[in-house]
């Protein structure tokens, strides 16, 4: 299961009404509708650094 960036509903990533690619990584909708309000502003849905969220560190 994946989740729509934009309403956050679980879609089952075989049966999803869209999907696009952004910045390597496959992102799932539940209708059209969504992926057309992601595709607008990717950044404004998209976690930046995904999997380093709740600690701090630098890139050195």
């Amino acid at each position: 299961m994946a989740q729509d960036p934009v309403c956050g509903m679980q879609v089952k990533e075989d049966r999803a009404a869209a999907r696009t690619q952004h910045m390597g990584q496959t992102y799932y909708f539940c209708s059209t509708a969504c992926k057309a309000e992601f595709e607008k502003n990717p950044g404004k849905y998209v976690k930046q650094h995904q999997g380093h969220e709740g600690h701090q560190h630098s890139h050195r």
